[in-house]
């Protein structure tokens, strides 16, 4: 397996802007960081170029009408890496993780309805030759996602300056059925210029310029910049299936809003009716992180912790052995609907 040299103090700056601002100027960035604008652009060319980091769009829908699942898998050791290719093929399953639990594998799955979930997607992975058996939780309100996670190297004076390059929304907007040939281009690639898409798409610069504006200000796609999380500094990847007093729910989000390390956080249904994911420096931080739940939120129950031992697939991207970016899934992300697990 190749093992990619440590990013630079430089990289990670660049990662963090663009976690705040993914589509901001290069002029604009570069005035941030202090950097040569054309600098800032090779930086990011050679990042993504490398798989060390990537920004994608996702469909941004009503979370109220979409159905978000997370499936463990049980499966035999034998021909396991089969089983997660064929499942990393399904755009609905839009993460894969091999964990160190009962359960093989670990999917969230994005449906549009529950019908779809239960109809199509269940019996399709009871269908993979190797699968043993399947538990199913559902998500019922989502507090914190991935998008917000971010690396924390910039000052605070930087962050703000590149917050304020964050474009408002002007409100859902009904689009047209030819600004949503966009939509593809940038599930691929959340930077992509008019002028790339003008020429993929055969129209001038002009109109597809006329069309991105309108799209982006639709509020119809949400924007991230994700990292290898190899080279982040948290390598350790742990969710932890908990109980929290039904009426405690929104309190316990808000206390975890403020650790650094949460990726994911949800209300579900099942035997827990709480999740939590975070990224952490090693695995002797499960402890120390067990101890802040307990002693921040009232009446916590921590039923499980599962550590994941490798992601295939994350938010719709294939990844290589090593966490990097291989490029986004089959049929690309254009199918998904709101970004969601860490």
């Amino acid at each position: 397996m190749e093992t990619h040299a440590p990013l630079s103090e430089e990289d990670l700056a660049l990662i963090h802007a663009l976690q705040i601002a993914p589509r901001a100027g290069w002029v604009e960035v570069g005035a941030v960081l202090g950097v040569h604008p054309t600098s800032a652009a090779a930086r990011w060319e050679r990042l993504t170029a490398d798989g060390a980091a990537w920004i994608t769009a996702h469909r941004a829908g009503d979370p109220l009408a979409v159905s978000l699942a997370f499936i463990g898998v049980d499966c035999r050791m034998e021909g396991q890496s089969r089983v997660v290719a064929a499942l990393s093929a399904v755009p609905e399953i839009i993460t894969v993780e091999q964990t160190a639990s009962n359960r093989a594998l670990m999917l969230t799955v994005l449906t549009n309805s529950l019908a779809h979930l239960s109809g199509e997607i269940i019996p399709r992975i009871r269908g993979v030759d190797g699968v043993l058996g399947y538990q199913t939780s559902l998500c019922t309100r989502q507090h914190v996602n991935g998008s917000s996670w971010r690396l924390n190297v910039l000052s605070r004076h930087k962050q703000q300056q590149m917050q304020a390059l964050v474009r408002a929304d002007t409100g859902p907007a009904h689009l047209p059925p030819g600004h949503l040939d966009l939509l593809p281009f940038l599930a691929r690639d959340g930077r992509a210029t008019a002028a790339a898409m003008a020429r993929a798409l055969g129209r001038t610069p002009a109109t597809v310029q006329r069309q991105l504006n309108r799209v982006l200000a639709s509020g119809i796609l949400s924007f991230r910049c994700e990292m290898a999380q190899s080279l982040s500094g948290y390598p350790v990847t742990c969710q932890w299936f908990v109980k929290v007093p039904p009426g405690q729910h929104e309190n316990a989000a808000a206390t975890l809003r403020r650790l650094r390390n949460v990726r994911f956080v949800a209300s579900t249904t099942g035997h827990s009716n709480f999740t939590v994911i975070m990224w952490l420096h090693s695995v002797a931080d499960v402890m120390d992180v067990e101890l802040t739940l307990q002693q921040n939120i009232p009446g916590i129950e921590l039923q499980e912790s599962v550590v994941m031992l490798s992601c295939a697939k994350r938010v719709g991207w294939i990844l290589r052995p090593d966490g990097t970016a291989a490029g986004p899934g089959p049929d690309g992300l254009d199918r998904g609907i709101i970004p969601a697990e860490g």
